[in-house]
């Protein structure tokens, strides 16, 4: 089989690893339009168990990626001076450039050479490929050129986020959210190696007009924001990596493929950066296309197949997403609650939780929620 796979983010590097490795005899070309040592943001987080489901069939890449990662056990919440940490929620995190070399590396082993710098501005420059992988990410040229097809929707939420890097460490998954006189912030922090951390700001629509972020140069948004989080940053300075504001962009695709196209990662879905899953997602829905393939002697089948299967998975995960992001589109309110009903209201906001998983999960969080919680019944102070 003939393949083209557009896009070498991790879910097209995926893909094009481990197809080869299963059928050395396939013939596979991969572009990419950036070169190899080229990416924008810095840290990517799994939950705990993310890679756990590569470890069953591809132990090899799982064990590479690993030793790289940064992991805690905790999330960190910071609100107006006061902390409180909830247990049993495990992550682990590691640079974006690292997790892009690791796959790189293993997309050379299987003998691909993926053409960096080589832009596909048509599939019309892809003639006779049996299959077109399109892992060309939020503005996949492929979707937009078929979105009728594809049954494509593409919308934005409201918040606005400026995706830094700072040299602080910090020791876990933290957010921390601050009000000034002109609005409310946000900063989803962690670190990715022993001395770099991610550090992506947020604020509602109304603080970024309040501030003049439009008119504002990335230098100038850069310094603010050292400004407003300089307690948390302890000196630190922020790092900027194309760092301009941006909106979320929700991406849905009714039908995942079109003719031989067929649509994985960002090209097809989105999901909120609050669940950290995109990554996840991107390399999961390589699997499924080539547990699907692998099953079917023909290739509209396979892709039926894969749709079919892995459609119900993405969509549940999506949605809770969607609820994930409707809490941060507020934040600013949840931030009038106290502390541990804050906390309790953000960890529960996507609906997966209720108080039963959460007193299994992180025991020591509800102990002290709900001795507070006790405490306010009986008015003590």
């Amino acid at each position: 089989m003939r393949i083209a796979v557009i896009g070498g983010g991790p879910g097209g590097l995926y893909f094009a690893y481990l197809w080869k490795k299963r059928h050395p005899d396939a013939e596979i070309d991969l572009f990419e339009q950036n070169a190899a040592g080229a990416t924008w943001g810095f840290g990517v987080v799994f939950s705990e168990q993310a890679l756990e489901f590569l470890r069953a069939d591809d132990p090899e890449t799982v064990d590479a990626i690993t030793p790289q990662m940064e992991s805690w056990k905790n999330i960190t919440l910071n609100l107006r001076g006061e902390s409180v940490e909830i247990d049993g929620v495990g992550f682990s995190s590691i640079g974006r450039l690292a997790l892009l070399q690791i796959l790189q590396a293993r997309v050379r082993s299987v003998g691909i050479a993926p053409r960096f710098d080589t832009s596909v501005q048509s599939v019309d420059q892809l003639q006779g490929y049996d299959l077109i992988v399109a892992a060309d990410g939020l503005n996949s040229m492929v979707r937009r050129s078929f979105e009728s097809a594809f049954g494509a929707s593409v919308s934005q939420s409201t918040n606005k986020f400026a995706w830094y890097g700072t040299t602080k460490p910090f020791a876990t998954l933290s957010q921390t959210f601050v009000a000034t006189e002109r609005g409310s912030f946000n900063a989803h922090h962690y670190r990715y190696a022993r001395d770099m951390s991610t550090f992506l700001v947020e604020c509602d629509a109304a603080t970024w007009d309040a501030y003049s972020f439009a008119g504002k140069s990335i230098e100038e948004s850069q310094a603010i924001c050292e400004d407003v989080f300089a307690a948390r940053l302890d000196g630190h300075r922020l790092i900027s990596n194309k760092s301009v504001w941006r909106n979320f962009p929700w991406i849905w695709n009714e039908r995942w493929s079109h003719g031989n196209m067929v649509l994985i990662g960002d090209a097809l879905h989105s999901a909120h950066f609050s669940i950290g899953s995109g990554t996840r997602l991107a390399i999961e829905d390589a699997i499924a296309l080539t547990k699907a393939l692998e099953a079917e002697n023909d290739i509209a089948a396979a892709l039926a197949r894969y749709e079919s299967e892995r459609k119900p998975i993405v969509k549940k995960l999506v949605t809770a997403a969607r609820t994930s992001a409707d809490w941060y589109e507020h934040f600013p309110v949840h931030m009038k609650l106290g502390l541990m009903d804050f906390a309790y209201s953000y960890i529960t906001r996507s609906g997966r939780i209720d108080d039963a998983r959460l007193r299994a999960m992180s025991p020591a969080f509800m102990a002290r929620y709900e001795a507070a919680k006790g405490k306010s019944s009986r008015g003590t102070p």
